[in-house]
């Protein structure tokens, strides 16, 4: 099998088409939550902290500038964007478990095969 065929093969599988439809959406999804962190919760956060903007912390050390401030800045963007995408699931699978039929309670087992020839056996013993 030459190297075009086993390529082809490999990018018409299933679970590649599938990644790459979820990367695609996922990039979409990616910018609708940053949307919603800059410009909802982050408005709102800077009112309940004063405004406090962390991006121009910085450090010198000799020569050297560490700009820590940034570095808390995204930080604190990162939990935010993971705790907005963690209540996202937790409401698309609390849907989806609605949507979800109740199973019907099973049967209950009966006795098996070897047990019901069991009790004929001893039965007809009995006879």
């Amino acid at each position: 099998m030459g190297f075009i065929s086993e390529f082809k093969e490999f990018a018409m599988k299933g679970n590649v088409m599938d990644m790459a439809v979820g990367v695609i959406i996922g990039g979409a999804f990616g910018k609708i939550v940053s949307s919603l962190v800059d410009d909802i919760l982050m408005p709102v956060i800077g009112v309940i902290t004063g405004g406090v903007d962390f991006s121009g912390l910085k450090k010198t050390i000799g020569e050297a500038n560490i700009a820590y401030g940034q570095f808390v800045q995204n930080i604190i963007d990162f939990l935010i964007v993971a705790f907005c995408i963690f209540l996202m699931l937790k409401a698309i699978n609390k849907l989806n478990r609605k949507k979800e039929e109740p199973e019907a309670p099973a049967a209950p087992a009966g006795p098996t095969q070897e047990e019901l020839l069991a009790e004929i056996r001893d039965l007809l013993k009995k006879q």
